[in-house]
């Protein structure tokens, strides 16, 4: 067996059989059973405007977990994604306030995402640091850095500016007057990560990293690359999440988007993907951003506390990492 073999990761197949043997079957019949759960507790919860309307509350975190799939796969963490949220938004806010057209502040917010991604994976690849401690820091750097260019105050955009009302109808609008348009941002960037992720090269060589990153090197995989790469995408669709939620309330202030790492990460990880690398899919981490969505809706529906829903959401992922770590533990007595 030669080194490319064994590092040869699961890929993301549509073979049914295979599908079955998949630990994302699994959490997808755990959010069958959700479903189920749902419509039986509140017969609300079958509309169709409730479902959709699931669909445009988890479309903001789905995205940001897209990008944290690659990191995570990597073997890698992201703590920082909450607050590069903020601070694209507060960058495109800004811009719009200064006069600029929506499109050029738009593309100037995921330029900032996108390079503070970068700066994490520089920083990873580079200084060796390991990336926990790395974008543990990094949180409260482009938080303090959102701040001190907001001077602390909140930006609150109004129609009446030049191009506002254009810009809010990405976050606001619906296509055909019924599908949330962030649904259909979510969908289209969720598109592109499956397709990168399970079938392109730089999905591959990703797989290989994150399952041994010296054999993947052995073998001509640029382990570096593909780490900075991963980074930079979570840094991109961190700042695209942050800007389509400036369009949807055309209000964000530097606090915006605290406690999100958790949720995105929360998200991957019950997807069925582990925190070690190596292993995970794109449509496992849709299937957990879906399930923790319509969890919440449920909770909400039924008028749980929302300070039970941490508990339960809390309790979900313990028991998916436990799942994974029973897992790898019967596998390597196999």
């Amino acid at each position: 067996m030669t080194a490319a073999t064994a590092t040869a990761p699961r890929r993301a197949s549509f073979d049914p059989r295979k599908l079955l043997h998949a630990r994302e079957a699994g959490v997808f019949a755990a959010l069958v059973l959700l479903f189920v759960l749902g419509a039986v507790l509140s017969p609300s919860f079958m509309q169709a405007g409730n479902l959709l309307s699931v669909g445009q509350q988890i479309s903001q975190i789905g995205i940001m977990a897209i990008g944290a799939t690659f990191v995570i796969v990597n073997g890698e963490i992201d703590l920082s994604v909450g607050s590069v949220y903020a601070l694209a938004a507060i960058s495109t806010g800004l811009a719009i306030e200064g006069g600029m057209t929506w499109t050029l502040a738009v593309i100037i917010g995921l330029a900032v995402g996108a390079l503070a991604g970068l700066l994490n994976g520089l920083a990873v690849v580079v200084l060796g640091v390991p990336s926990f401690i790395v974008t543990l820091g990094t949180l409260s750097v482009f938080r303090g850095v959102a701040l001190l260019i907001s001077d602390g105050a909140p930006i609150s955009l109004s129609s009446s500016q030049p191009g506002v009302a254009e810009f809010s109808l990405i976050g606001q609008g619906y296509l055909f007057g019924v599908i949330p348009m962030q649904l259909i941002v979510f969908a289209v960037i969720a598109a592109i990560g499956v397709l990168l992720l399970a079938r392109s090269r730089f999905g591959f060589n990703t797989y290989a990293v994150g399952g041994n990153p010296e054999a993947a090197r052995l073998v001509g995989i640029s382990v570096k690359g593909v780490k900075l790469a991963a980074f930079t995408i979570a840094g991109l669709t961190a700042a695209a999440a942050g800007v389509l939620g400036l369009s949807f309330l055309s209000y964000v202030q530097g606090v915006t988007g605290t406690g999100l790492e958790l949720t995105v990460i929360s998200a991957v990880i019950i997807g069925g993907a582990a925190l070690f690398g190596g292993s995970g899919t794109m449509w496992g981490t849709i299937i957990g951003v879906t399930f923790i969505g319509l969890l919440q809706n449920i909770l909400n529906i039924n008028g749980i506390s929302s300070f039970w829903q941490t508990v339960v959401t809390g309790l979900v992922i313990v028991a998916a990492v436990a799942t994974d770590t029973w897992q790898r533990r019967r596998k390597s007595k196999a």
